[in-house]
């Protein structure tokens, strides 16, 4: 089989490629990541400008791409790079959710989306819910020409630069049932949210939001009442698809990183990289990286597949991908020694990336159980 990139998705590759290897060092995100909105808004700019986020949209819905393997070369250059700008958070989960069921009205956000003009973040997981998809117990109850949200929501990711957010709501049933979830995009300027906001460990910003006797117009519903677990259930597919390949473009600089480390660390007169031990695991480590390659490749090409194969080879790169991140990421730190845990070297904030994506949307166990109970169905 051939798995060389179709010309368009090359020239997209070495066109961020090019960008980020000259606009986004270590200095540059470290300066990112101590700013009070914890992104560049420069950079974000420039990256709807080169196409960056109209990659991750279909034609239908104003992008020119959409499809599993332009969200992988895009977030594994996004990996590579160790960007914290949350395109995923927007693009993905916001953008694409909107996208897919929203009103007329609705989908002018993502035409603003793709221009680099508005945020969004996706108020889904709550205190409790782990990473149980249908545990929702926000509530929501219709008054009259308005709907009324209350409840809380842990670790909205880009809540505090969003414009709206898009929450998940249930209108019927018990807490973990799949039907009665229903999706509500609201301005976060809407009386009665608040944010408790705060830095996470790999980059960016996320807040704790409480909803209390929000107000929106009926209108403000994503797609048919109590039919949101669906909808989030493809998003979310896309979203696995993406961080699955920013984990892999993470690994591929740590693994580079270590590379050239052990070529130019010297001890006892000449390069530790020729000592035969380092060199069983630096190939242990590029074994490793080529199979969670592997593995992003199927994911992404399943994604137009039946629900269930498409999921099934989703949990599967997403566990392997947990499994080989955590090695790569403790292999690349043990062999650069103190200096790879300093916030001034690359590697610092990469190796936190890998690990901390196999904690989004579930981590590498939960999804090895997702994996035996799809195979079983």
């Amino acid at each position: 089989m051939n798995f060389d990139l179709t010309e368009e998705r090359q020239m997209l590759q070495d066109t961020l490629r090019r960008f980020l290897r000259d606009r986004y060092d270590t200095e540059t995100r470290n300066a990112i990541l101590e700013s009070d909105t914890g992104l560049s808004a420069e950079i974000w700019s420039q990256l709807a400008e080169l196409g960056v986020i109209a990659a991750l949209f279909t034609e239908e819905q104003g992008g020119f791409g959409g499809a599993g393997f332009d969200i992988s070369v895009v977030f594994e250059e996004l990996g590579r790079a160790g960007v914290v700008e949350p395109i995923l958070d927007t693009a993905i989960l916001g953008g694409r959710l909107i996208a897919a069921v929203g009103s007329e009205d609705q989908q002018a956000l993502v035409e603003d989306v793709i221009a680099g003009g508005a945020h969004l973040a996706l108020a889904h997981g709550e205190p409790v819910s782990r990473y149980d998809l249908s545990h929702v117990e926000t509530s929501l109850r219709a008054d009259g020409d308005e709907i009324v949200l209350d409840g809380r929501k842990a670790v909205v990711v880009n809540a505090e630069a969003a414009g709206h957010l898009i929450v998940s709501a249930r209108e019927s049933g018990a807490a973990g049932d799949e039907a009665g979830i229903s999706l509500v995009l609201v301005p976060t300027d809407t009386a009665g949210i608040t944010m408790n906001g705060y830095p996470m460990l790999a980059g960016g910003r996320a807040a704790e939001v409480t909803l209390d006797g929000v107000r929106v117009p009926a209108s403000a519903r994503l797609g048919a009442a109590g039919e949101g677990y669906a909808a989030l259930c493809d998003v979310l597919a896309l979203a696995h698809v993406a961080l699955s390949a920013e984990a892999l473009g993470a690994m591929e600089t740590a693994t580079g990183l270590t590379r050239e480390y052990l070529a130019t660390r010297k001890q006892f007169g000449r390069p530790i990289g020729t000592f035969q031990a380092l060199q069983h695991r630096m190939a242990d480590m590029l074994i490793e990286l080529e199979q969670a390659r592997s593995s992003v490749i199927r994911a992404a090409g399943y994604m137009d597949d039946s629900t269930r194969i498409r999921d099934m080879n989703i949990a599967a790169a997403r566990n392997l991908i947990g499994r080989v991140g955590r090695l790569v990421a403790e292999e690349a730190i043990q062999m650069h020694g103190g200096i790879a845990m300093t916030q001034e070297y690359e590697l610092a904030h990469i190796a936190k990336r890998i690990v901390m994506t196999d904690h989004r949307f579930g981590d590498a166990d939960h999804h090895l159980e997702r994996f035996i109970a799809l195979s079983a169905a």
